[in-house]
């Protein structure tokens, strides 16, 4: 049996929160198991829930959460990027549930690159990659590895939100995450990714008032 793995993350771009890294496994021939499946920005909330069930039950799978805090130190570091950190985030996937052939929906300009950048990570070092742009349209196990990343995604952002109040989505470009950021960016430190530039405006505009 030739066991598959898809990988898709969710929570790159927000301000605030983790993000997310998922991969779901079955073996080739199995995919009516995750029926139902597709990216997770085309399916309803309820819907995502029902399937991250069903995936659960029916694929072996691993979540990853990587913190604001992990984020930052990584994006201020001089030898990683957010693509390395997903990337090794997607070998830890890999090496964990050891499968012969992974699909990484890859977020990389550059899929040549960064299959060899990812392939070095690897204990496995003959396994089968398709690296490929958008490959949770194209392959089930990536669909079903988004799903999983956007729940967990949205449940940690439930708790957040439980915890400090209604910031929205966490996207920058959101209205409400917005003022929340605006009104909590010094209160609340430990929940933004704190190299955004939207988070560091807030501290820019402060510091101009302060000479002023």
């Amino acid at each position: 049996m030739v066991k598959v793995l898809g990988i898709d993350e969710a929570g790159r771009g927000p301000v605030i929160g983790p993000l997310i890294v998922a991969g779901a496994m079955i073996n080739e021939g199995e995919e009516d198991s995750l029926e139902g499946s597709k990216d997770s920005k085309l399916l309803s909330h309820p819907k995502r829930l029902e399937l991250d069930k069903k995936i659960k039950k029916n694929a072996e799978y691993l979540i990853i959460e990587v913190s604001p805090k992990e984020i930052d130190e990584t994006l201020n570091s001089d030898d990683l990027n957010l693509n390395w950190l997903e990337a090794h985030k997607q070998a830890e996937i890999i090496n964990n549930l050891k499968p012969d052939k992974a699909i990484i929906d890859c977020p990389s300009p550059n899929c040549k690159k960064y299959e060899e950048y990812l392939r070095n990570l690897l204990e496995n070092k003959k396994i089968i990659l398709v690296v490929e742009h958008k490959a949770d349209l194209k392959y089930i196990t990536c669909s079903a590895a988004s799903i999983l990343a956007k729940v967990r995604r949205e449940q940690e952002m439930d708790k957040i939100k439980k915890q400090y109040g209604d910031c929205g989505p966490g996207y920058p470009a959101n209205l409400k995450t917005k003022q929340f950021l605006k009104e909590n960016w010094e209160k609340y430190p430990e929940i933004f990714r704190q190299t955004w530039s939207t988070f560091k405006n807030q501290a820019k505009m402060k510091n101009q008032k302060v000479l002023f």
